[in-house]
């Protein structure tokens, strides 16, 4: 009976292709794994940075609903608003 060498080592040999099937072929590989894990990285720096908008808005509305004069100042600087005897001079940087 003549023996293969490579049964010898089958242990290994089966191991190195689950590691092949595992990291290619496989459903749930370890390259699609890592590729959802910086999707999910991506998202959480998105959330952080929504949560910090979502602060800074909620100070500006307190700061505008808070007194009239401050809702005035920004109605007029954003949507350009003005008094019936008022004029208005847009002056814009040339770049």
């Amino acid at each position: 009976m003549v023996k293969y060498p490579i049964w010898k080592y089958r242990y290994f040999v089966f191991f190195g292709l689950f590691l092949i099937w595992m990291t290619f072929f496989d459903r749930n590989s370890f390259l699609y794994r890592i590729k959802l894990s910086g999707e999910i990285s991506e998202l959480e720096e998105g959330i952080k940075t929504h949560e910090e908008k979502i602060i800074a808005l909620r100070q500006q509305r307190k700061d505008l609903f808070g007194n009239e004069q401050n809702l005035e100042k920004y109605a007029r600087e954003t949507y350009l608003m003005k008094k019936a005897d008022e004029e208005i001079f847009v002056i814009v940087d040339a770049e």
